[in-house]
């Protein structure tokens, strides 16, 4: 049989949803408007944690840290998908594959270990507010965050090195819309045993262990909120955590169920659209979940966007969202 190692391959044909043309559209614009937002949504996230000197606090510290990493990641899964369709090529190069597939798989194991961090920082904010400060200060964040960089991107390393050095069976179709890497590791025709083994080890370290500290810290939290005699407190203490809560259970849910299903389950397109969600919607959907029920932040964006001749515009519609998701 014929075998070519990884790096012999100078170029991937993406099948992506050609299989589908009448869906390929319609998702190729679903895909535009998710990027644009999400470009958008963060970009004035980052820019107002940064700007206003209110949210110079450890929560939008992580808060910008995570726009950054959906920048990223939606960038490196999305922007090849949308050239591709717009020039009809479908294809990519070996390094621009090799790119992608590491700079999605680190952003999202980095948003891995991020999460579960800013779950530390909600818990050690309600339950000892008195040492918050002491214990989250400027040098502990830029450590925890630090920490989870270079977590995501260390084991992503590890990860596509071992599969860039597999080999093919003399296909280079990958059927996906990006180099993902569970896609490229169905072409290889040698044993992928141990690198699958890594991969799970791995998968667990970012996904079960990070879930269960953030269990553990919202346990701790809704004992404590529990204990809270005044309703108000109670309603602040809550509103507090369950924007963060919304984007874990968005997160870690499409992440689970694409990289810890049973491998005897074969879905690669189901995967795709998995993908789409996981990729897409998820990062455009933080920063709005950050902001519709949070004073601070729609403080903050209305200052932004007053400068701005299409600011008033833009602060009506915030207004009317927010108004709409009220009790």
């Amino acid at each position: 049989m014929f075998q070519a190692n990884l790096t012999y391959v100078t170029r991937f044909f993406l099948l992506g949803f050609s299989h589908y043309p009448k869906v390929e559209v319609i998702v190729f614009v679903l895909c535009l408007l998710m990027y644009l937002i999400t470009l958008l949504g963060n970009i004035i996230l980052i820019s107002i944690t940064i700007l206003d000197s209110h949210l110079h606090k450890p929560m939008y510290f992580f808060l910008s840290n995570l726009s950054f990493l959906d920048i990223w990641y939606t960038s490196s899964a999305f922007t090849p998908m949308l050239a591709n369709f717009v020039s009809g090529e479908n294809t990519i190069s070996f390094l621009g594959c090799a790119a992608q597939m590491y700079f999605s798989l680190a952003m999202g194991s980095t948003e891995c270990v991020l999460l579960s961090m800013m779950a530390y920082d909600r818990y050690v904010a309600i339950c000892n507010p008195l040492r918050y400060p002491i214990i989250m200060n400027k040098r502990v964040c830029v450590q925890i965050a630090a920490g989870s960089w270079v977590t995501g991107c260390l084991t992503t390393l590890v990860e596509t090195v071992y599969v860039l050095q597999l080999s093919l069976c003399g296909n280079n179709t990958i059927n996906h819309f990006a180099c993902e890497i569970l896609a490229v590791l169905k072409l290889v025709c040698v044993d992928t045993s141990m690198v699958e083994l890594i991969m799970l080890v791995i998968t667990i370290f970012l996904l079960p262990m990070p879930m269960l500290l953030i269990c553990i810290s919202y346990a701790f939290i809704l004992s404590n909120i529990l204990r809270i005699s005044s309703v108000d407190g109670r309603s602040k203490a809550f509103s507090t955590c369950a924007a963060h809560l919304t984007v874990v259970v968005l997160f870690y849910g499409t992440a689970l169920s694409m990289y810890l299903k049973p491998s005897a389950v074969d879905s690669q397109e189901i995967d795709k659209f998995i993908a789409l969600v996981y990729g897409g919607l998820t990062p455009m959907l933080n920063p709005i979940i950050y902001s519709l029920r949070n004073k601070e932040v729609k403080a903050a964006v209305k200052k932004l966007l007053i400068r701005n001749p299409f600011g008033t515009v833009l602060i009506s519609a915030l207004n009317n969202i927010g108004a709409s998701t009220l009790p």
